[in-house]
């Protein structure tokens, strides 16, 4: 067997091969391979979807089409999610969370259209304690301001999203936060691990 065809070979197998070396059993072929069928392929990057919507989407769903902004602050969610070490669940809630606050637009004080003081990704405000207005429209320390209350909320991992995102945000519209689950478990799986 050649040495490529043992690498694709080990590869396929989960094995690695390094410089001569085999990670794993290395077994002699009775019958060499002389016509190499194409394998399936199958993608373990993406989260389990029963990880991102364990309770399934509750009601109708929106979905809106994102700039490269609104897409980097989705990233920024699910990065500053995986630096505070939760799992992909609390990176859906988030992104929903913003979807719904501010279509995961980093907003600014927006005069008499702001609610209150409210400003970035999530709508916090400085008045209620979320920190500075530099802190909440920096997309990091939003997310783990977000986090923070997320991760007080005893049973979080098991609740409806809206009930997680509700609970954290005290909105007056608590059931808003559910059409956006979709989309932000779509979000999730696509950046995850990219």
């Amino acid at each position: 067997m050649n040495t490529i065809m043992r690498k694709s070979v080990l590869s396929v197998a989960g094995l690695a091969f390094a410089g001569g070396v085999f990670a794993g059993p290395v077994a002699h072929a009775v019958n060499p391979v002389t016509d190499a069928t194409p394998v399936a392929v199958v993608q373990a990057d993406k989260p389990d979807a029963s990880k991102l919507i364990p309770h399934g989407t509750q009601g109708d769903q929106s979905r809106i089409t994102l700039s490269d902004e609104q897409t980097a602050n989705a990233k920024a969610i699910i990065a500053a999610t995986k630096k505070a070490g939760l799992p992909e669940r609390a990176a859906v809630i988030s992104i929903a969370t913003s979807l719904q606050e501010s279509k995961l637009e980093n907003l600014g004080h927006l005069g008499d259209a702001n609610d209150h003081d409210s400003l970035g990704l999530f709508q916090q405000r400085p008045s209620s304690g979320w920190g500075t207005p530099e802190q909440i429209t920096d997309p990091e320390y939003a997310t783990t301001a977000f986090l923070k209350g997320l991760n007080q909320v005893d049973g979080w991992q098991d609740m409806p999203l809206t009930d997680a995102a509700q609970t954290v945000q005290v909105s007056a519209y608590p059931d808003a936060y559910a059409q956006w689950e979709q989309q932000a478990a779509d979000l999730v799986a696509q950046y995850w691990n990219s």
